[in-house]
């Protein structure tokens, strides 16, 4: 080598170690940033504290390519705060990496199953099956078939949130106190951090009471001032004999003997359930008594409620020798008075997941919850008709007393197909919300045809949805082959009609009661757009902002999360969101304002896990108005609204 060659690589050598060290310097606070919002990610994330964690989770996953434990934990944490479509997105991102684990996969398929998407659950269920032949998911996919047919098909129970007793907190497990009366479970609303459950933040569970009107309505809640009330920890649900004079409670255990359990690496001291009993003698209630089989130790005891003749306690308990998870039991009154050693309700009705939450009907029928048994999502609401540990095959309840989420505590009350039941299902008041149900015959019709926009030709096997006044489902269906569809109703109210197929832009429609007026029957269309057509531009209609503003609104948001299922359901597209203004302003001004509009649709999108780089930002301001309106000409608002628009074009597919 010769010293010309020499220097020559001294140089290149110089020059190579200075980038780098250029480089370290440039990257280093990125890569600081970076590793310490991890961290604080990771700490909140252990702590549970889910929506803390959320927001450093998206500024750590707002990149070309995030780590995928980032993801799994941002979709855990929208799982845990109930926001199952935010969650929905982020496990749909994962699945669509080549690294996604198997047990992301099911969760993945529950959370469709929540969001009401069971074709698409039962896909991505079979995918998990597929990679783990894990023979327990079956249970799971024969609900996403059954709950297909059961909201095409409702059953004739009209449902009614109470609101006059629900809050922003959780209400459930009505039961009936003599005629006019009913006790149910609640918390209370309170400033004092030592009342709360330091896991949901939220106040320790009370029983409550509240008027029993004619309807079937609930009114006038109020605290229960029984001593029981004052326990340290939760109390309820409660249940009484026929007479009122024996009560069964479940608190949680207020002592020292709890267990130790770890929840992401963390140890936490916790509290098991047990039962007690309160009898009232010559007017008197008594000191509470523990139930014999109690053991805060071991396992947990709760949700007693006595059968018709009284001479069986039905129980939900983990104790051993169950079928798994939480099972019912059943203790037999002895002669002596007191109860018997318990017993296991049988494999019928248990599985190995989790049953709970029974109650008896006026005709002797079982009612209860069960995780282990095909249905829609969460807990369902089933029945069976038997005795001790010997039971006819469970009914689920169908929809709509079932729905995607938790559905529990069942109780006929009032006669004629008449009763409450306990569901946090989406569009509730709050957490768990108590509902009032009646059976009623159908008396409006709704007879439809979904079209191709583009062909004019009937559109088969598109999915029409029916959602009322609060945006809840009432029934879902997809069109036959000649393209039509019908529903039934029961009530004059306001609905909309939805209607998707994969590879068209979804189409809506709303009916109010005076299209009623004249004829109980109502005849509409639905014409969908075919959607992947490079440079075609599709109007979000209803997307507006407050004057001068450029936040998403809350209607606005409603309308983004269609783009938003439309761009995770097709990984390949990308788009330009453009924003335009009507001419009042200056041009300068209505650019910009138009450029932060749309920014600000994108970002709502990343966000709710749709990446940056398939998105672009664009403001036009006035500059491609749809009518006269330029500057300086009169105009009236509604010819100003028609300009005021935001749009997506398709740039590529």
């Amino acid at each position: 080598m010769t010293e010309d060659m020499q220097y020559d690589m001294k140089l290149k050598t110089i020059f190579i170690f200075w980038g780098l060290v250029w480089l370290f310097i440039f990257f280093s606070p990125q890569i600081q940033a970076q590793f310490s919002n991890r961290a604080k990610a990771e700490k909140l994330f252990d702590e549970l504290q889910y929506a803390k964690a959320v927001a450093v989770y998206q500024k750590l996953t707002d990149t070309a390519n995030p780590e995928l434990e980032d993801m799994e934990h941002l979709a855990e944490c929208y799982k845990k705060m109930n926001q199952y479509e935010d969650a929905e997105i982020w496990y749909a991102r994962i699945a669509n990496d080549p690294r996604c684990k198997p047990e992301i996969l099911f969760s993945f398929g529950e959370i469709l199953k929540t969001n009401a998407r069971y074709s698409e659950a039962k896909k991505v269920l079979d995918e998990y099956f597929a990679m783990t032949n894990d023979q327990s998911v079956f249970v799971s996919i024969a609900g996403c078939d059954s709950a297909i047919v059961w909201m095409s098909s409702p059953t004739d129970h009209v449902i009614r949130n109470e609101q006059s007793i629900n809050t922003t907190l959780s209400e459930f497990s009505v039961f009936p106190i003599g005629i006019n009366e009913v006790s149910f479970v609640g918390e209370p609303k309170t400033s004092d951090n030592r009342n709360k459950y330091g896991w949901t933040g939220s106040s320790y569970l009370r029983i409550f009471t509240a008027e029993r009107l004619n309807d079937n309505s609930l009114k006038s809640r109020m605290l229960s001032k029984s001593d029981y009330n004052n326990a340290s920890y939760h109390v309820g649900p409660i249940s009484t004999n026929k007479a009122g004079t024996i009560s069964f409670i479940t608190r949680t255990y207020p002592g020292n003997k709890g267990s130790l359990t770890k929840v992401n690496g963390n140890t936490y001291y916790t509290q098991k359930m047990e039962l007690y009993i309160i009898s009232k003698i010559y007017g008197q209630w008594q000191k509470p008594e523990s139930f014999a089989y109690n053991n805060v130790q071991k396992y947990s005891v709760g949700h007693a409620v006595l059968s018709n003749d009284e001479k069986i306690l039905y129980f939900v308990s983990d104790m051993p020798g169950g079928k798994g998870g939480t099972d019912i039991w059943y203790s037999e009154l002895q002669e002596n008075g007191t109860w018997g050693r318990p017993h296991n309700a049988g494999p019928v009705i248990n599985t190995s997941r989790d049953e709970m939450f029974p109650t008896v009907g006026p005709d002797s029928m079982l009612y209860y919850s069960s995780k282990g048994l095909p249905g829609m999502g969460g807990l369902d609401i089933f029945c069976s008709k038997g005795y001790n540990d010997q039971w006819s095959k469970p009914v689920n309840m169908r929809y709509p007393i079932n729905s995607p989420c938790d559905d529990f505590s069942y109780m006929p009350v009032g006669g004629q197909g008449r009763g409450y039941f306990s569901s946090n299902r989406i569009n509730g008041e709050g957490g768990d919300d108590i509902y009032s149900y009646n059976n009623e015959k159908p008396t409006l019709n709704i007879l439809g045809i979904v079209y191709n926009k583009k062909t004019g030709m009937r559109l088969p096997n598109a999915e029409v949805t029916l959602y009322g006044s609060s945006h809840e489902i009432i029934a879902r269906q997809v069109s036959k082959p000649d393209g039509s569809f019908a529903f039934s109703m029961n009530k004059m109210d306001w609905y909309n009609l939805k209607s998707t197929k994969d590879g068209f832009y979804p189409d809506t429609l709303s009916l109010n009661p005076k299209d009623f007026a004249l004829s109980n029957t109502r005849k509409v269309i639905l014409s969908l757009d075919p959607l992947f057509e490079k440079g075609k531009t599709f109007k979000l209609e209803n997307i507006h902002y407050n004057f001068d503003k450029d936040q998403i609104r809350l209607d606005a948001s409603l309308i983004l999360n269609d783009l938003v299922k439309i761009m995770h359901e097709n990984p390949t597209l990308k788009i330009e969101l453009a924003s335009h203004t009507d001419s009042r302003g200056t041009d300068k001004y209505n650019l910009d304002l138009s450029q932060r509009r749309a920014q600000s649709a994108v970002d709502y999108l990343v966000i709710r896990g749709i990446s940056r780089s398939r998105m672009e930002a664009k403001g036009y301001g006035e500059t491609r108005l749809l009518n006269r309106c330029e500057n300086d000409v009169p105009c009236s608002e509604a010819e100003h609204q028609k300009n005021r628009r935001t749009e997506f074009t398709i740039i590529s597919y």
